[in-house]
Parts: C-alpha cells; sequence; structure tokens
C-alpha cells in the first residue's frame, strides 16, 4: 500500500442494537489509529437487515460515540458528497452493478438451489465425515433451459462468488502477524441474496473499496471472513487494506463476554445513564487490548492518540474488570474542577428525595461533601436518599444494633449532648463522640453505628458530621428519638 496514501478507517455498526462495549472499543482503536496518522474516521452504517433494524439505534451509536470523545469525521450525519451515501440500503443498485460485473466476468454465477436443499446437501456432507460445509457448485454450470426451468418454478437466483482452486490469501495482520488461507477449504459463498439485498462479506468490500478505507481494525470474529473479502477484491483488482484482528473481551471467568453476564453493562448509554465519565469510559477501552511501555493507566484522548501504537494491541483476550472501570471513574470524577463536577453531579443530585427548601447553591455545597466518595454519578442519588428518606425500617443486623446495650445508652446521650451545642461543625461533633467514649467505655462500632443507623438507616456513608451538617439540628434530633 502507498504510505503516501492518506489514512482511511471506519466503524460500521448495524443498527440493530445500541452502542456495546465491543463495538465501543472497536470504534475507539479505529479513531486512535486515524488521529495518529492524521487521517480520518468514518462511520457508516450496514442496514440490510432490514427486518432487526431498530428505530433510533442508528442516532443512539453515533452520539453515544460523539459522548466517548470518539467524533467521527464523516458520518450519516455529517457526509462527505464523494462518499456518500453512509448507509447500505442506499447504495443496493450499486452492490448490483458490482455483482452483475462479476457474473459477466465468469467469477460468480446464479444458484438456484432452495433452502431445502442446501440443508439436504449439508447433511450428507456431515454424514460424510466433513466437518465444515462447502456448496457442492450444482449451480455452476447451468445452462439457460436450466435456469429458465428454475424460473418458471418461482425460483430466484441469489449469486455466488466462484472461489478459485487451491489459491493461497496471505496477508499481515496488524495484531496477529502473518496469517495466510486456502481458498480450498471456503466454499462458494452467496454475494446477493435471492432478495436483491447484499451479503455482509460482499458489500464490505464494495463499501470500503469506493470509500478509500485503508486500514480495517476489528473483533476477531471477522477473521474467516478476510479471505473471502480478499477473493472479491482480487477479483476486481482493488488493492485491499491492511487488516487487524483484535482479541475478543472476556468476563472475569475467562469466558467470551456476552449477554448473560449481567455483572457487567454491556451497553454505553447504560454507563451514560447512571453517571459514568465519558472520558473515563475512553481511558478504559483504550486498555482494554492495549498497553503502555510503561504501565501507565491514565491517559487523556491526546495522550492516548499520541502514544498509540498499533504493535502494542494485544494478541490475548483482554479481561473486562468492573473494579477498574470504577476506579478509572472515581478517579476522574475526584480530578474535576467544580464547576465541571457541578454540571455532571447536579442531575444525579436533583434525582433524590431532597427538601424543596434547598436552593441550587446548597445543593451543591452539599454535592461537593461525597466528591470523593462517590464511583458514579448514580452514588450521590442513593446517597442522599439514605439521608434525606427517613428510613422506618430495619433489616435484621440493624434491629440487633439498634437494640444493643451500647445503642440504649450512646443514642439518647448522643442526642442530650447535641441539644446543647450551640455551634456544628466537624470539631463540636468530634468532642461529643469522645465525652461519650469517656464517659461510658463504648468506642468503635459500639459507639458509632447506633447513631449512623437512626440518622440515615445504613451502616455505611459519608463521616457523621457530613450526615448532621446535611439534615441540620432540628432534623437530626428528630430523627434520634
Amino acid at each position: 500500500m502507498d504510505d503516501k496514501k492518506k489514512v482511511r478507517v471506519r466503524y460500521a455498526p448495524s443498527p440493530t442494537g445500541y452502542l456495546h462495549i465491543g463495538g465501543a472499543r472497536s470504534a475507539l482503536f479505529n479513531y486512535l489509529y486515524a488521529k495518529k496518522y492524521n487521517g480520518d474516521f468514518v462511520f457508516r452504517i450496514e442496514d440490510t437487515d432490514i427486518e432487526r433494524n431498530i428505530p433510533g439505534a442508528e442516532q443512539s451509536q453515533l452520539h453515544d460515540l460523539i459522548w466517548l470523545g470518539i467524533i467521527p469525521d464523516e458520518s450519516t450525519e455529517n457526509p462527505n458528497p464523494k462518499y456518500a451515501p453512509y448507509r447500505q440500503t442506499e447504495k443496493l443498485d450499486i452492490y448490483r452493478q458490482y455483482a452483475q460485473k462479476l457474473v459477466d466476468m465468469g467469477v460468480a454465477y446464479e444458484c438456484y438451489c432452495t433452502e431445502d436443499e442446501l440443508a439436504e446437501m449439508k447433511e450428507e456432507q456431515l454424514a460424510n465425515g466433513v466437518k465444515s460445509f462447502k456448496y457442492n457448485r450444482h449451480c455452476l454450470n447451468l445452462t439457460e433451459e436450466e435456469k429458465e426451468k428454475y424460473r418458471k418454478e418461482g425460483r430466484k437466483p441469489t449469486i455466488r462468488i466462484k472461489m478459485m482452486e487451491n489459491h493461497e490469501f496471505k496477508f499481515h495482520d496488524l495484531v496477529r502477524g502473518d496469517v495466510k488461507f486456502n481458498s480450498n477449504d471456503i466454499g462458494d459463498f452467496v454475494i446477493m441474496k435471492s432478495n436483491g439485498i447484499p451479503t455482509y462479506n460482499f458489500a464490505v468490500v464494495i463499501d470500503d473499496h469506493l470509500m478509500d478505507i485503508t486500514h480495517v481494525l476489528r473483533g476477531e470474529e471477522h477473521l474467516s471472513n478476510t479471505p473471502k473479502q480478499l477473493q472479491i477484491y482480487e477479483y476486481f483488482g482493488w488493492e485491499p487494506p491492511k487488516f487487524g484482528h483484535m482479541t475478543i473481551i472476556v468476563n472475569p471467568n475467562g469466558k467470551k463476554l456476552s449477554k448473560r453476564d449481567h455483572d457487567i453493562l454491556q451497553f454505553m448509554s447504560q454507563y451514560r445513564d447512571l453517571g459514568y465519565v465519558p472520558e473515563a469510559i475512553f481511558n478504559f477501552l483504550f486498555l482494554l487490548g492495549w498497553t503502555s511501555e510503561d504501565n501507565r493507566e491514565i491517559f487523556t484522548k491526546e495522550e492516548a492518540i499520541k502514544a498509540f501504537d498499533p504493535s502494542r494491541l494485544s494478541s490475548s483476550p483482554s479481561m473486562f474488570d468492573n473494579k477498574r472501570l470504577l476506579w478509572t471513574n472515581q478517579y476522574y470524577i475526584k480530578h474535576m474542577d467544580n464547576e465541571k463536577y457541578f454540571e455532571f453531579i447536579m442531575p444525579f443530585v436533583k434525582k433524590a428525595n431532597i427538601p424543596s427548601n434547598l436552593n441550587d447553591n446548597q445543593l451543591k455545597s452539599i454535592s461537593l461533601i461525597f466528591k470523593n466518595e462517590i464511583e458514579i454519578g448514580q452514588n450521590i442519588t442513593n446517597m442522599l436518599n439514605d439521608i434525606f428518606v427517613k428510613k422506618t425500617d430495619y433489616d435484621e443486623e440493624e434491629k440487633v444494633i439498634l437494640n444493643s446495650e451500647s445503642a440504649k445508652v450512646v443514642i439518647p446521650l448522643f442526642k442530650e449532648k447535641l441539644e446543647k451545642l450551640n455551634v456544628i461543625n466537624q470539631d463540636t461533633v468530634k468532642n461529643i463522640f469522645k465525652e461519650i467514649q469517656k464517659e461510658t467505655g463504648f468506642k468503635g462500632k459500639d459507639l458509632y453505628m447506633p447513631i449512623r443507623i437512626k440518622l440515615t438507616g445504613s451502616m455505611h456513608g459519608i463521616e457523621m458530621f457530613n450526615i448532621i451538617d446535611i439534615l441540620g439540628k432540628e432534623e437530626t434530633l428528630s430523627r434520634l428519638i
């Protein structure tokens, strides 16, 4: 490939769902490759599976990418007239023309076999010990009379590519190194369905060629598609892009990530709604299959672009570590300046059941108390609800603590001392606990936990002074009854 050719990469999802973890990572690495080499990152849509397309999925995929900071140079919403259109359903005539060209060249042919006939063919091959089905070329040399007979029966043909005999497809994979396939292991596959819709392996070649795509970074599940696509490139005499096949993402048990992994959120929209920071997810995904030379863990987008080297893409499966993601997200929250933090956190603050008399400035002050405590934005909603919504029922462990001998002494004593305070601050509240400890001998859990449970109904949370500061003296006293 001409090294002077402008780098152009693409992310081409189907609008059959929303932006998934794996898709977001693929888009990210393509984006980084483009930006590293001053190229273009293209967003296009493979929407030919019309029955499975979901309304709004295309827009959701695109806008979630933009939210992550993975901003396409070209897209369905920002097309370059030279390369438009960006949806496959708007190019069906183009695919048909190219398919017919292959038929005219004698390297593709009409196939009139029915689904039942193909199933029977497959069963016969399995019975004969063939592990991978290959079409038997029944329709390769049909006469016009035979074709006409099938048409009169109402059969509509597919178009199959005629694979070369004993031909070796070799390429240098950007992740895996040198890879080769033999054409004898691949059957004549369908490039156009009987309804006039192109198959993936055909449409993607036409799209990549017409859009001048130079590099393709994608998941390893597409590795077996590569020789099929190279065959089409070879027949047309087109130069193929450079390919790189990234390893799968696995769960902590080493199994391929799937929708059955309920402990791992699958879609970017879920992370967005829960209050993950887009820069944190960008950072996390960057290190999910790529490692820096110095094992750094925090990268800005600009630093990631500068550091990115495709040769450091992992050749081993990448484990999705929820704890690492939460740590990364918390890091970004902690390091926000206050104005950005307020912009990020206030929507989650206002989701809580907060008293109507609190104004925005008071809510901002309260939100700062939690800045170093929360891992995601949703945490502050739950924590504020724990404080503002008075709990009336307790679980068994909480009941045991509230009915303990220490609770019967500590709660009324704390209430009595708090009533006498004229100034409530961190020091005066700490002094109350010190006095009670000195007078009663209770300390640790026996001293603090009964008060905490009475005030919030929870055994965990922010410092006691902060709870009292948020509730105010009057509300605090009313809960200690």
